[in-house]
């Protein structure tokens, strides 16, 4: 992590604040801090802000403030950034169902890694999976942890159209499709939440800083969320992360 934050322009609208060079939690915290802190400010000009793995967009309205301004902001409460009060982060526990229909890949992963497709479910559902950023498409989670015993090559050739609640994998990551789309990753199951409604006031599901641990399900039960979901009626159960919890 930098001692430092760098900053980047990005056209005339935005800036990036970089906190590090590689992916890793305490970097990532750095930056929900910020961000954080950022939105309680209420900053005078800012318009939008999106996290990453390592770093800060923040867009401004040019007649409103400046990148001096944002910039001497930014330092600031970067001296203080371990001051800054953050909401304790929430485990979201997702639903899958694997394999089969749902996860017409798993076999090659399991193939792929010499593993059965009941050790992949196994490794894949055991982590406590980090949300890094969301990207992609909108609500798509960027998440770490996964074991590097079940990672697996993209495909050759990308899918033009993966259904919504698609889960995969893509060399060591995995994640979850928010809505219909072309892709290239390895589906081992689907979700039946509905990780994206532009419908509604908020409309992803997941956040960054927050956690994900997979849960698997079977077909009988999949179609009972799937049921509640659409009907409104489904809750999707979470609990704030144990400190003594692996990051």
């Amino acid at each position: 992590m930098y001692p430092s934050p760098r900053f980047l322009p990005a056209g005339d609208k935005a800036l990036v604040a970089e906190f590090g060079n590689k992916i890793d939690p305490k970097t990532n915290e750095k930056v929900r801090q910020i961000f954080i802190a950022l939105q309680q400010l209420e900053v005078k000009g800012i318009t939008e802000m999106i996290p990453t793995y390592r770093s800060l967009l923040i867009c401004y309205d040019p007649l409103e403030t400046g990148v001096k301004e944002l910039k001497k902001t930014v330092l600031e409460i970067n001296r203080s950034a371990s001051q800054v009060e953050i909401p304790e982060p929430l485990v979201y526990y997702v639903p899958v169902k694997y394999g089969g229909n749902h996860g017409s890949d798993l076999d090659y992963v399991a193939a792929h890694n010499n593993l059965s497709e009941e050790e992949v479910i196994n490794l894949h559902t055991e982590p406590l999976y980090r949300i890094y950023m969301l990207g992609f498409t909108p609500g798509f989670c960027y998440l770490g942890g996964m074991h590097d015993a079940i990672a697996t090559p993209r495909l050759k050739n990308p899918r033009v159209r993966i259904p919504a609640g698609s889960v995969g994998i893509a060399d060591k990551q995995t994640g979850i499709y928010p809505i219909d789309s072309p892709g290239g990753w390895q589906l081992i199951g689907s979700t039946p939440l509905c990780i994206f409604d532009a419908s509604a006031s908020s409309p992803f599901l997941f956040g960054s800083g927050n956690y994900i641990r997979f849960v698997r399900i079977n077909t009988d039960e999949y179609q009972h969320i799937k049921e509640q979901v659409e009907q409104g009626k489904y809750s999707v159960r979470t609990e704030e992360k144990s400190c003594s919890e692996n990051h």
